[in-house]
């Protein structure tokens, strides 16, 4: 196996720090005890060559050899593919993870990184269009309290949908939106309870703060 390298940002202000989506891949990569190292670009300037690997001048994304992948759905997938600790080896159980993994992304992140946006700036202003907004996440979150109540995860073992769907419902818990929603918030505290994310966790928070 090539050796891995994940590319982050140098360093971010501190509200973000513990949150930023290279957590994802770090998570992933040590759970499955992948060698890896870590790269970083700068985060006050992004120029040509950062928009080569991630076209949107975000991060993050890990090189293997020659493969370069963006995004951390497409990240987390790939990893996947490498190791049984992150992707059951059974199709059946492959494709519940990857349905689950792209409702991680599509349906309950779409739902609460506007409001999550809403809550970093601490804009409380109530309009209609915010309103809407609340709903739209508390409509996503009451169906993932439906599949959470009788799951200890996601799909037959614990996954890169595990890791993708906690990172997502992690961000709200932090703004106290799970308090209605226990099944949610036990889930979260699970996930978040194993090793492989208290090391991620430690380390990218290490990361960023050697370079204030």
């Amino acid at each position: 196996m090539n050796n891995l390298i994940l590319t982050t940002f140098d360093w971010v202000p501190e509200m973000p720090r513990g949150y930023v989506r290279d957590i994802r891949v770090r998570w992933a990569l040590e759970e499955a005890g992948l060698p890896y190292s870590v790269d970083s670009v700068p985060f006050r300037e992004r120029g040509a060559e950062h928009l080569l690997s991630q076209p949107f001048g975000q991060i993050p994304w890990l090189t293997d050899g020659n493969i370069s992948i963006f995004e951390s759905g497409a990240i987390l997938l790939y990893l996947g593919e490498l190791s049984e600790a992150l992707m059951p080896i059974e199709k059946p159980s492959r494709v519940e993870v990857a349905e689950w993994l792209f409702a991680a992304l599509n349906s309950v992140e779409a739902a609460s990184l506007p409001w999550s946006i809403f809550k970093f700036s601490g804009d409380t202003t109530e309009t209609p269009g915010r309103n809407h907004l609340d709903d739209f996440l508390k409509a996503r979150l009451k169906h993932m309290e439906a599949v959470l109540v009788s799951r200890e995860w996601l799909a037959s073992t614990f996954s890169v949908a595990d890791i993708a769907m906690a990172d997502v419902l992690r961000l709200i818990h932090r703004f106290n939106g799970l308090a209605e929603y226990p099944a949610c918030r036990d889930y979260v505290e699970r996930a978040t309870a194993r090793p492989a994310f208290i090391k991620a966790h430690k380390d990218q928070i290490a990361h960023f703060a050697a370079a204030d």
